[in-house]
């Protein structure tokens, strides 16, 4: 052992190579032999040194050092401790806490580890989440909860595909648009083919909006479930649920409403200057107009974002909802955008895996071929397409559907954790006790 400063402990053994020097009778302890000559290294107020032991110059003041509990050594001395490090106890006192080496779970060490983990009873810990914890949230909802997940998925997509598939096959079939593809068709004709074709995406898309919120209603209460680990039928999702879904789809389309609002005050005033001045200086007002209320419209889109789960969840109205989400987005706008933006990229690109196949089978399938399905607008569309294509639209939405929703609850669940604190209500609610805080990821 080297006798370096602070090193050495109270009663330790001779350093190697040296002896005890001979002396006479041992007298008392701490005290000096009289007849052994004065140490020249000894200085006014320091301790006396016991014969044959080499302490330290630099030693704390006496009374700091307790010696541990054990056999003691030769002359009545302690051992050493067991290994270095013999200083400083943790915060609180040995073992890290009240209890001491001695209590149960405490002793030297035990206390020097990182705050408890947050409280994880369902899918996400109870703690600020990252994008990633949001993302596998989602995910390991659909796969815990799969029976309730995708039977409701499957059951909205496959009710909501067939009345566009019957619509497409006897209505909206029937709509003359092929002026679109004809290079002499008249003005008046490409209007009229214009307005089918709205028409036709406007009713398909009304349906699919209205099987979006009947989803989106029912997953929101099983993923809210989900994260405090308390399984879910799609009876009570259901009647949880039900109540809202009148208020939900006014919520949506109000929101729609905006965004088209928006979008035809930034067109207006080119379209205006078009019909005065002629096309040349119209045009790019119009482009600049419909730019700028993009973004407006993208803005209020993110801004209103997490109105869905509130009202939803804490049983809110359509205006209240809305502010709510206000408050939850505001100084998080780009987070939450980013995590929306990379969600809806993950379930269009995993629904486009599923649904292209499919077109192309039913393409191929059909009468033109895939040759006169790429060369045409749509091709001749027919019930095998129709059917087949249906049939990848039913997987992809099933699969999509759960990914959407979920982000949207959990990044709302998120946002209230990290402003009001809201995963010490959900660790109440989920009956978890002797919990941690976790840490904060820097995400």
């Amino acid at each position: 052992m080297n006798d370096t400063p602070g090193w050495a402990s109270p009663g330790s053994a001779p350093s190697e190579g040296r002896g005890p020097e001979p002396s006479g009778p041992a007298g008392p302890t701490g005290r000096p032999d009289p007849e052994q000559p004065a140490d020249p290294s000894r200085q006014p107020g320091r301790a006396p040194q016991e014969p044959g032991v080499k302490w330290s110059e630099e030693q704390p003041p006496a009374g700091q050092w307790s010696s541990p509990t054990g056999s003691a050594g030769p002359g009545g001395t302690p051992p050493p401790p067991p290994g270095p490090g013999w200083g400083t106890p943790p915060p609180g006192g040995p073992g890290g806490g009240p209890g001491g080496p001695g209590a149960p779970g405490g002793g030297w060490g035990s206390g020097w580890g990182g705050p408890p983990p947050a409280a994880k009873p369902g899918v996400i810990p109870l703690r600020p989440l990252g994008v990633g914890e949001i993302l596998d949230g989602a995910v390991s909802t659909m796969r815990t909860y799969w029976r309730t997940v995708l039977g409701i998925s499957l059951t909205v997509a496959v009710l909501t595909e067939i009345v566009v598939v019957l619509l497409q096959g006897l209505v909206l079939d029937n709509a003359s648009t092929e002026a679109l593809n004809d290079p002499s068709a008249t003005l008046g004709e490409l209007t009229d083919a214009m307005g089918d074709a709205l028409l036709n995406s406007g009713v398909i898309f009304l349906i699919t909006l209205v099987g979006t919120v009947a989803a989106t209603a029912l997953l929101t209460t099983v993923t809210s479930r989900a994260v405090l680990g308390k399984p879910v039928t799609t009876g009570e999702a259901w009647r949880d649920a039900h109540p809202q879904i009148v208020k939900l789809f006014g919520l949506i389309c109000l929101l729609l409403l905006i965004t088209a609002g928006v979008v035809t005050v930034g067109a207006l005033p080119g379209l205006l200057v078009t019909v005065a001045a002629g096309s040349e200086v119209g045009v790019g007002l119009t482009v600049l107009g419909l730019i700028g209320a993009g973004v407006v419209a993208l803005w209020l889109m993110i801004r209103f974002s997490l109105a869905s789960p509130t009202l939803m969840l804490e049983k809110q109205g359509i205006r209240k909802a809305m502010s709510r989400s206000a408050k939850l987005v505001r100084g998080s706008w780009w987070r939450v955008f980013g995590i929306q933006l990379l969600a809806t990229v993950i379930a269009n690109v995993v629904a486009s895996i599923i649904v292209i196949p499919f077109t192309f089978l039913a393409s191929a399938l059909s009468g033109d071929g895939v040759t006169g399905f790429l060369n045409s607008a749509g091709g001749d569309i027919g019930w095998t397409f129709l059917i087949i294509s249906g049939i990848g639209s039913v997987i992809g939405a099933m699969i999509t559907f759960p990914i959407t929703a979920g982000v949207t609850v959990l990044l709302y669940i998120d946002q209230r954790i990290r402003r009001e604190a809201l995963d010490l209500d959900l660790t109440r609610a989920a009956g978890v006790r002797h919990h941690g805080p976790g840490a904060v990821p820097g995400s």
